[in-house]
């Protein structure tokens, strides 16, 4: 039996919000005792790609995923080489992501502050987060762990970090039956999700740590979508100067065209 100590939801720069590059966070991970991290940045899968290759380098389990914004809420999609589709409703997504071999993890749920899906838009799904250290206070994830008791859903556990210091902080401890360390797979590990046989370990960040964190997180969406914003800006000047040549040249072809007739007439 083999016991594995994963992070299943870490972002990178890749993430809007994300700042570390992955490499850092697999040797960081190795560092600190973990089997693996698995890389969910928002809406982008090409970093945690990377970083499934690259994990086997660090002593890890290369795990790809991502974290899916769904027409009800964030869901993770963890096993998964491409990207879900955006936006389909949770019960669609879900079934997509099954269809790819992965499992389907419901992050920070009913915390609709950070896009948590409501308990009715939920589905039968695979696993739920019932511990996510980024959580102000201790109370939705102990709802979290009250719904997936009552519903009989696995239980996973993921700091949900965005920089360094804060990758660890919670994991999900699994075990592996009648498999060597050496000879884990990421369907032993997916599998383990599945069948529960998981434990949540962690600890919840520090209230002003999980304020400064937001405060960034807000920061860095704001600058995202300004830098978005010029861009699209930027796009359309550029686009409109293009058409105005096109229109200033177009109009004295014509007056010249115009003029030419007029001195062939006389």
């Amino acid at each position: 039996m083999t016991t594995l100590r994963i992070d299943p939801h870490v972002h990178s720069e890749g993430s809007y919000d994300g700042s570390e590059p992955v490499e850092l966070i697999l040797q960081h991970a190795a560092d600190i005792g973990l089997d693996g991290v698995v890389i969910t940045d928002h809406d982008t899968i090409h970093e945690s790609l990377r970083a499934a290759e690259l994990a086997s380098n660090y002593g890890l389990i290369g795990i790809p995923g991502v974290e899916v914004s769904t027409a009800h809420g964030h869901l993770l999609a963890v096993g998964v080489e491409k990207m879900p589709p955006r936006r389909e409703s949770y019960e669609d997504t879900v079934e997509w992501i099954r269809k790819q071999g992965g499992v389907a993890v419901v992050p920070h749920p009913f915390q609709r502050t950070r896009h948590g899906v409501r308990k009715r838009n939920i589905p039968n799904v695979d696993a739920i987060e019932a511990f996510n250290a980024w959580l102000f206070t201790g109370y939705k994830n102990r709802r979290a762990r009250r719904f997936a008791d009552a519903y009989g859903y696995p239980t996973v556990a993921a700091s949900d970090a965005h920089t360094i210091p804060y990758v660890g902080r919670a994991f999900t401890e699994m075990t592996i039956p009648e498999v060597s360390r050496a000879a884990v797979t990421v369907d032993d590990v997916l599998n383990a999700i599945r069948t529960g046989s998981t434990a949540v370990q962690g600890r919840r960040a520090p209230i002003p740590m999980a304020a400064r964190h937001y405060a960034l997180g807000a920061a860095r969406k704001s600058g995202y979508y300004a830098k978005a914003g010029t861009l699209r800006t930027a796009s359309l000047a550029k686009l409109g100067t293009l058409k105005s040549g096109y229109l200033a040249k177009s109009g004295l072809q014509k007056s010249t065209a115009r003029l030419r007739k007029l001195m062939t007439n006389r």
